[in-house]
């Protein structure tokens, strides 16, 4: 089984997030919802988990119909705020309120905001724009890298004032957008290396595993350690147009493909797929630059990288680079939520990142989540199995499968006789500090030293 060191790499935890990082621990569910005594007080807003909020969410989109303005999880407060139109109809704010969320009161309607969005995809569908509902203003977010110049920017500011004062906001990024696909680790094709998202099981009952669908359309077959021989082949892929997404078959049947990322020392069980909220916390697990964490900041956004256009994502602001393209979006409670596709800037410097949401590829690939338990839950999937890798390699991308991302890639050997590799990946940093046998907000994280932390080195 192949041993390789892994760097340090940062993944920048905000502010009061319930996490342990270390040779013991490296994601802790969140505790449950407490109601606070809103059981007495129908009225006053419940204290929930971000899933939970997600849930009350899709339940007071269904109740309210056209009065639901869209909705955002309150970190802070731990509340799901929504956004109505309530016009003579007061009922809706007591509805919403009864039902345990936070109300506000807004000036303009999902149908306002897709018709604005719908306008700059007519008049400003410009290569390094991207645009974004953002609940929290009740507004459009529009967004433009540095590409955007000149009478480029003239074009996209006017279509942003044409909508209104109250419809739309612009802003620039000092990255460009791009899609995170490059050479090097984790999942291989020729010259070109990408991250594993999730496994899934096919319609048809066979192993396989999401990834992003410029990955997909970038080749056909794909291994698990560079100059391995191919595991897997792209049995469908969408990109660009309706989303970035592709379903990758094992070509072993017989491949055990569990419902889990692997964040270094530990994975994470996924339990199942869950839409994204406004507010919600993430964590992102990528190739090149491991674990990193954020907030989703907008929803149904589209982005035109240069490629083309891409619809239907989410917009964050957890960092990535060349390489993450394809891995997981998750909760620290396990649930399943994008794909990445690609952004701006770099975990250096941050910037904006999009992601595929989970729940619109399953369905349009016809798959489900995880093994289903056929495999028997936690074994080591056939993306960790001899494949005849060649070198004597393991034919494993981090020798468990579903983690896809982070692992060890074989870094330095050969893909079709060109140099790609020479990265390490894994191991992360919080606020600065190390993990894993170092100190995390000066209480020691790790259960010994840095060799043997399981943090900086895959096993």
């Amino acid at each position: 089984m192949s041993h390789k060191r892994i760097p340090k790499r940062k993944a920048a935890f905000a502010a009061g997030s319930v996490v342990a990082l270390g040779a013991a621990a490296i994601l802790l569910p969140q505790a449950n919802a407490s109601q606070d005594g809103a059981s007495d007080q129908a009225a006053a807003p419940k204290t929930l988990k971000a899933s939970d909020a997600s849930d009350l969410a899709s339940q007071l989109e269904q109740l309210l119909g056209d009065a639901f303005a869209g909705s955002y999880y309150d970190a802070d407060q731990k509340q799901l705020v929504v956004n109505v139109i309530s016009g003579d109809n007061n009922n809706v704010i007591v509805q919403a309120k009864k039902a345990g969320a936070q109300v506000r009161e807004v000036d303009n309607s999902l149908d306002d905001l897709a018709a604005g969005a719908q306008t700059l995809k007519t008049e400003a569908t410009i290569p390094g724009t991207a645009w974004a509902v953002d609940p929290r203003t009740n507004k459009i977010l529009v967004t433009a890298d540095s590409t955007v110049t000149g009478g480029k920017w003239d074009q996209l500011e006017s279509t942003v004032q044409s909508l209104g004062s109250g419809m739309a906001t612009i802003k620039k990024s000092a990255g460009t957008f791009k899609t995170f696909l490059s050479g090097g680790d984790a999942i291989f094709a020729g010259g070109a290396r990408c991250s594993a998202g999730f496994n899934v099981t096919a319609g048809d009952g066979t192993p396989a595993f999401l990834t992003a669908g410029h990955c997909g359309v970038a080749a056909e077959q794909w291994a698990d350690a560079e100059g391995g021989q191919p595991i897997a082949t792209v049995d469908q892929a969408t990109f660009p147009g309706d989303g970035d997404f592709a379903l990758v078959k094992y070509d072993d049947p017989a491949t055990v493909a569990p419902s889990e990322v692997n964040v270094g020392d530990q994975t994470v069980q996924i339990s199942q797929a869950a839409d994204a909220e406004v507010g919600l916390q993430v964590f992102r697990m990528g190739s090149t630059t491991g674990l990193a964490d954020g907030s989703v900041l907008g929803l149904d956004a589209t982005v035109n990288y240069p490629e083309g256009t891409v619809t239907g994502l989410i917009q964050t602001d957890v960092c990535a680079e060349p390489g993450d393209s394809g891995g997981s979006l998750f909760t620290q409670d396990g649930l399943a939520i994008g794909l990445t596709s690609g952004g701006s800037g770099d975990c250096t410097v941050g910037g904006e990142t999009f992601f595929q949401p989970v729940t619109t590829a399953l369905q349009a690939v016809g798959a489900t989540l995880g093994a289903g338990d056929a495999a028997g839950g936690g074994g080591e999937a056939g993306a960790g199995d001899e494949a005849g890798a060649g070198a004597g390699e393991e034919a494993g991308a981090g020798e468990e499968a579903g983690a896809g991302a982070g692992e060890e890639a074989g870094a330095g050997e050969e893909v079709g006789g060109q140099e790609v590799g020479g990265q390490e990946v894994g191991g992360q940093e919080v606020g600065g500090e190390e993990v894993g046998g170092q100190e995390v907000g000066g209480e020691d994280a790790g259960a010994g030293a840095e060799d043997n932390s399981g943090l900086n080195e895959n096993h």
